[in-house]
Order: structure tokens, then sequence, then C-alpha cells
């Protein structure tokens, strides 16, 4: 059975996209049978890994609403061993849907990901930068949150509300959601700054903050508009060492 991993930080521009692609495509290379999961109406995570969005029929927003199976839209391979469940600008719609049908749609993400969760190692799920139904859904069928934290200033701003939100989630629909682990983005050696935010999210989160720490590098930037992982894109570069040392920081935690 596929372990479900939502990656979500309600800020945007902490590097929560491109930790899902390089996530995933780390796995892969070990070995792993990956399922990305975008349900950010940006679709970043769809055109970072290489999909062509003009090429989409169906979507995730098809998926919510019911008028498709998650099968359905899969698109094998994008990368080899992983698969991806696209998301179009569409999305954008499924929360008034999702809040229109709230009593019985508080779990429809994981029932539609029943019937293919024993095809995957592991399902990551691209969350949006914010907390809505879209999200509260994506925690309510995960079994864990990885939350990528830009290492700046404003770091641990608006993560109270992201925690409050996790605990609701674990009170009402998924009691057994865990928190996967902490991965700092964006650190750069150079400045005290860096250092002292990790520090400070270590205060918070101890031992479940990623020894891993993913640092400010142009490759990284430029790997989505390209369409590839970092490891195609500058392999042996210092992005795709850090995000093969994080790979392996996930595997050893959940035993692989």
């Amino acid at each position: 059975m596929g372990k479900i991993i939502a990656i979500t930080n309600q800020k945007g521009g902490v590097g929560k996209t491109t930790t899902s692609i390089n996530l995933a495509a780390g796995l892969s290379r070990h070995g792993k049978k990956i399922l990305l999961i975008d349900i950010d109406p940006q679709g970043n995570a769809t055109t970072g890994i290489g999909a062509n969005k003009d090429e989409i029929q169906e979507s995730m927003y098809d998926v919510l609403i019911g008028q498709a199976t998650l099968k359905s839209i899969i698109i094998p391979d994008v990368i080899e061993s992983i698969d991806l469940a696209p998301a179009t600008i569409s999305l954008a719609g499924a929360d008034v849907y999702l809040m229109e049908h709230s009593e019985e749609n508080q779990n429809i993400l994981l029932e539609r990901i029943k019937p293919v969760r024993d095809n995957y190692d592991f399902i990551l799920i691209d969350c949006p930068p914010s907390l809505g139904l879209i999200n509260r859904n994506a925690l309510a069928c995960a079994d864990s949150v990885l939350i990528p934290i830009q290492a700046e200033y404003y770091a641990l701003e608006g993560l109270a509300q992201l925690l409050s939100s996790i605990r609701f989630v674990q009170k009402m629909f998924n009691k057994d959601l865990t928190i996967e682990g902490i991965v700092l983005t964006m650190f750069d050696s150079r400045t005290k700054l860096s250092f002292e935010v990790m520090s400070e999210v270590k205060k918070y989160f101890n031992e479940k903050v990623y020894k891993t720490h993913i640092p400010r590098n142009i490759k990284i930037s430029e790997s989505p508009s390209h369409g590839l992982s970092i490891f195609d894109y500058d392999k042996g570069g210092a992005g795709a060492v850090a995000y093969e040392e994080l790979v392996k920081e996930v595997l050893a935690n959940n035993g692989k």
C-alpha cells in the first residue's frame, strides 16, 4: 500500500512544488514507483515535471467533482517510474464545489485514491498554498505531512495556522495524520539568518527537522521551467546532491 505524503505550506514561494517534483524523482531513482498528484490550480508540478498542459483533457478537478476516476486521468511515466495526476486552472473551481458539498466530500480524495493506492510505493500530493478545502482534503487522506520552510526572516509566519489546520483534521477526519518532516529550503550557508531560522525551526519541531537542507541554488530554480527534475537538469550539482540526501532521509524514516 502506497504511503500518502501531502507536501504543503500555505505560504507561497517556499519550494513546495520543487520539493514535490524532486522528491518524486529522487525516490524513483531508488526503485520506488511514485504517483505525483497535483492539486494546486497553478499546475506548476504538472508543467515542472514535463507534462504539456495543452494536451490534458481531464485533470484533478474532474476527479474531485466526480466526473472522472483518478486512474483515467493519470499520465503514466512522465519520468520513468513516476505517474502524474495533473492539474489545470479549472481546479480553482473545486473549492467552491467542495464547499457546496462539504458534508459528503471531506474525504473525497481518499476515496478517489483507494483504487490505485496499491500500485505505488509513495503517493505525493503537491498542495496549493492555502488552507482551503482542497488542502484540507489532502490532509484528510494523507498518512503524513511534509512541510518545506524557506530559510528567511518570515519563515514561521503563518505556520501556527497550518499546524492548527493539521490538528483540526486530526481531530475531525484523520486521527493518524503525522508530520513526516520539516525541510529547510533556499538555505544560504553564507548568512547568519539561515542558521538562525534553522535554530528557531528546530525549537518548534525538534527531531522532525531533516538534517538535509536545500541550498539556494539557481539550477534548482531553473529546472522546472525546463520540465526537468534537478537530477536530470544538473546531475551532480549542489541541488541534486541535497535532494538525494533528503530522499535518503525519507526512505530511512520509512524503513525502506
